[in-house]
């Protein structure tokens, strides 16, 4: 049976349904059930185990590439090399594990929503039990401030509301009774209730329909379960470059162990070794620990931009998103209802200001307005202020919200009776609440009685306008009563309906005086709801959040759509899209009802042009982000309820709102919001796209270095010896784990280039390593590198009276040789930091020396050079030697024509625009 049959079915056939009745199970049928159902749990799907997740942190392509670097470096005889390479893959995969042991625990969370213990009827005594012995058919107890057990419907109720906001993502609480009764939405019968959600207010019985996973929480639990996680863009782009890599090493090996036998006649084991030292010269060693550091970098500023990203690898996903499927209510608005306006048979008034604080005034025809001289509108914010039972409880300081007690709709008329100037404590004074009629979901209306100085009663009612004209035959007009007409009704349906078509949600009011002095217990609906006197509506709306017009206006520049999706309203939700600038006014709006009846191609046809969805359950963002999915788009997808959990982890990008999030949505996401703002989102999507541009600098500055570190072995090699190596194994370690590591960190640190979000998302087929990073790595800035580093070399042996003489290939003169190479190869590296900041822009424009990082980066290169020429431990390690001051002069000269060729080679492509 589903829902609405569960909710339709006479209690007598439930009972008959699970062999119960209304004094509940016997000990021995809760027994016989409990084996045939299974304990009231969520099953935990196995998954990775922490073991497996540490390994894994070990054998990406690239650190697989860097352990059997590490092994060729210790065949080729270069032991160290090899040792150092391994450490340095064990210190990445322990920080990239440690970056990401907080895994998903989604189920667990589900587990800590369900209640511990249940109150049940069990041989017709009440009885307090383990929750997870919970039955279908069993009678149990809800009570306010209880987590409900089960999935079940309700038998008997007082005064019950329920907060589903867990499940539905909405936070007006629900009226539950016994009364079938059926809302918009999945979960809108007023006489079930689900396992997880909360009992507000009230209390009841109720029988239970489901139990563990059958529930709706169950359901959950196993789509949440069965939906893996893909590989993220950042993940696979890493893996091909890997292999790109590694076809360049392992080809420039084969191409110089031939050349070795063939040309140079060189033995074929010399050879051969010879190879593989070329193999581990041009694999980056330290591309994996800076990709991981950086990655680490731009997760620490989104956290300062109140986006907590939860995996180093979400982050660039996100500047590749081009779909962004957003909740509306306290992401886009605000998430605090506001009057805007008040209508009454003598006039309409706009109310100003935003949010729970008193920021405005109530205004008529542009004018503020004195209430003692408008007696329907003070009567109407008499109604507001008495029929609430809502406090608003003011910011404790400018950072924070101010706190609502109650509901949002009832918090709005709070701050309209404070805009209004009324004397709210006087008035509670005055006119004492004697009972309350509470709200529920049949009848729509709340009402409460009040005690009048001159002996009478009032009675205030607000509800939804159908409904409270429905027991109203009389207005109040300037002040006086009298019976209603068709015409005054026409009059009110009309300002209802263009409220309604500006997206505004509206309340009505209506009161009656009487003489009674009976028990104010004795007053029900039928007694006391009747010949009410209409006052007026109150017209309300979320307002958009300020910031939120810039943020669509960026995310559309960057060609990014956006789709809304909310439970709210068809006409709500295009008034707000429209208004904030999401979608034009041809926007075609589909409802959930709709959605459930659309094929895959109808809903890929439909998400081709803009499009809105309204009244929609948050389980429905599953099918829409599938769809968008397996239309190529990369999906950001934002949720807050225990429904959305599928959807955000279904997404590229899950998305959970901090702030108003559950925990089950936040385990579920691969990010938060600490501020709950679509604002944060489109700040982290810039973040992202800045990020696969950083990678593209570090993978350019690292390359940067590969030729001139290869050049002293093909010299070696194509001069039979002639040539002394210039660079020793433990000096190619310096540049490659040593002085290169710091500035290219560095880079990642640079501000954000001015227009990368004025370009569309990157193409998926794009790669991180192309033809035109390969050029300008190898055949622009590394045939520069090498030019200088081995005329370094060769100066150091003029010194030492080259030609004249052979070049140096022992003792300390060869030692200060090849630190000139080694340094050589610094100070080029220090040029290339800089140039690498930008792709066009000019890096005097933007500051020299304004990058800390990079300074900083640096100051450490030269510093641990120095270390390494004059340290005598140092020396030793890395055959290194001290320098004489000449030898100085021309390494502090390599930067400046270095930066300044570069910078005429970014002014020829800004004039003719190339890319760079």
């Amino acid at each position: 049976m589903d829902d609405e049959q569960l909710a339709r079915t006479e209690l007598d056939e439930l009972y008959r349904k699970f062999s119960s009745s209304s004094q509940g199970l016997s000990t021995a049928q809760a027994a016989s059930q409990l084996k045939l159902s299974g304990p009231n749990i969520i099953s935990k799907a196995r998954g990775e185990s922490q073991l497996k997740a540490f390994f894994k942190s070990f054998s990406s392509m690239m650190a697989v590439l860097l352990w059997v670097s590490g092994v060729i470096a210790i065949f080729a005889g270069m032991s160290e090399l090899g040792v150092a390479i391994w450490t340095v893959n064990v210190i990445n995969g322990l920080f990239s594990f440690w970056q990401e042991f907080a895994a998903k625990k989604a189920t667990d969370s589900l587990m800590k929503l369900l209640p511990t213990y249940a109150h049940v009827y069990r041989d017709g005594k009440l009885q307090q039990i383990d929750a997870t012995q919970l039955v279908p058919g069993d009678i149990f107890s809800v009570q306010a401030g209880n987590s409900v057990s089960a999935d079940a419907r309700i038998i008997e109720s007082d005064e019950l509301e329920v907060d589903e906001s867990a499940l539905t993502g909405e936070s007006l609480l629900v009226s539950k009774s016994s009364a079938f009764a059926k809302g918009a939405g999945k979960f809108a019968y007023s006489n079930l209730v689900y396992a997880g959600t909360t009992v507000a207010s009230g209390s009841g019985l109720a029988i239970a329909l489901a139990t563990g996973m059958k529930t709706e929480f169950g359901q959950i639990a196993r789509l949440t379960q069965s939906t893996k996680q893909v590989d993220s863009p950042l993940h696979l782009e890493l893996n091909r470059l890997t292999r790109q890599l590694s076809i360049i090493a392992v080809s420039i090996g084969i191409l110089f162990f031939l050349a070795a036998v063939f040309f140079v006649k060189n033995p074929i084991a010399k050879s051969f070794i010879f190879a593989l030292g070329m193999i581990v010269a041009f694999i980056p060693e330290g591309l994996l620990p800076t990709v991981t550091l950086s990655l680490a970098q731009a997760v620490q500023r989104m956290a300062r931009k109140n986006a907590l990203v939860k995996n180093l690898n979400s982050v660039e996903t996100l500047g590749e998103t081009t779909v962004i499927a957003t909740d509306k209510t306290g992401t886009l608005t605000q998430n605090q209802m506001t009057i805007n306006h008040v209508w009454t048979k003598e006039s309409e008034y706009e109310v100003t200001g935003e949010g729970y604080v008193k920021n405005g005034q109530i205004r008529e025809k542009n004018k503020p307005i004195h209430l003692d001289r408008h007696p329907t509108l003070k009567q109407l914010i008499t109604i507001a202020s008495l029929d609430n039972d809502t406090e608003v409880q003011p910011a404790k300081s400018l950072k924070d919200r101010p706190k609502i007690i109650g509901t949002p709709t009832e918090a709005s008329l709070v701050i309209l009776a404070q805009k209004s100037g009324i004397d709210l404590a006087t008035l509670k004074q005055t006119l004492p609440r004697i009972h309350e009629l509470t709200f529920d979901s049949r009848r729509q209306r709340m009402s409460t009685i009040h005690q009048a100085g001159d002996g009478k009663r009032l009675i205030l009612t607000k509800g939804a306008l159908d409904f409270v004209l429905a027991v109203t035959d009389r207005i109040l007009d300037h002040g006086v009563e009298r019976a209603i007409t068709d015409d005054d009704k026409t009059e009110i349906l009309a300002a209802n309906r263009r409220y309604a078509g500006d997206g505004l949600r509206s309340l009505a009011f209506a009161y009656r005086s009487f003489e009674d002095d009976s028990d104010p217990k004795t007053y029900h609906v039928s007694n006391c709801e009747q010949h009410l006197i209409f006052v007026g509506l109150a017209a309300m709306s979320d307002p958009p959040r300020p910031e939120i017009y810039e943020a669509i206006r960026k995310a559309h520049a960057a060609g990014i759509k956006i789709i809304m999706v909310t439970g709210d309203s068809e006409l709500t939700a295009k008034s707000i899209a429209t208004r904030i600038g999401l979608v034009s006014e041809s926007a075609r709006v589909v409802t959930g009802a709709e959605l459930s009846k659309m094929t895959t191609d109808q809903l890929t046809d439909a998400l081709a042009g803009e499009i809105i969805f309204a009244r929609v359950a948050p389980e429905q963002k599953y099918q829409i982000v599938t769809a968008l999915q397996s239309m190529g788009h990369i999906v950001a997808s934002t949720g807050d309820g225990v429904n959305d959990a599928p959807a955000l982890k279904k997404a590229n990008i899950g998305v959970a709102m901090g702030v108003t999030g559950t925990d089950v949505a936040k385990d579920a996401a691969d990010m938060i919001l600490t501020d709950d703002n679509f604002a944060s989102i489109v700040a982290a999507i810039e973040e992202g796209r800045v990020v696969y541009a950083d990678i593209q600098k570090f993978l350019l500055y690292i390359l940067n270095s590969n030729l001139p570190e290869a050049v002293p072995s093909v010299l070696f090699l194509l001069s039979g010896g002639t040539i002394p190596l210039s660079l020793t194994v433990m000096q190619i370690l310096t540049v490659d784990l040593g002085t290169d590591m710091l500035p290219a960190l560095g880079l990642g640190a640079e501000k954000i280039e001015a227009g990368v979000m004025d370009q569309p998302p990157r193409d998926r087929h794009a790669h991180l390593l192309t033809k035109n990073l390969l050029l300008k790595a190898f055949a622009w800035y590394g045939l520069w590198g090498s030019i200088i580093s081995t005329a370094a070399y060769f100066f150091a042996n003029w010194t030492f009276g080259w030609p004249g003489q052979a070049l140096v290939s022992s003792g300390g003169d060869y030692r200060k040789a090849t630190t000139m190479t080694l340094a050589g190869i610094v100070f080029f590296q220090i040029a290339a930091a800089l140039n690498a900041r930008t792709q066009r822009t000019s890096v005097f424009k933007i500051g020299v020396f304004s990058n800390y990082h990079i300074d900083f980066g640096i100051l450490f290169e030269i510093l641990l050079l120095l270390l390494l020429m004059y340290v005598p431990f140092l020396q030793n390690l890395f055959q290194t030697g001290p320098l004489n001051s000449n030898e100085w002069l021309l390494l502090v000269c390599i930067p400046v024509p270095m930066v300044l060729l570069e910078e005429a080679r970014k002014a020829l492509v800004r004039k003719y625009r190339h890319p760079s």
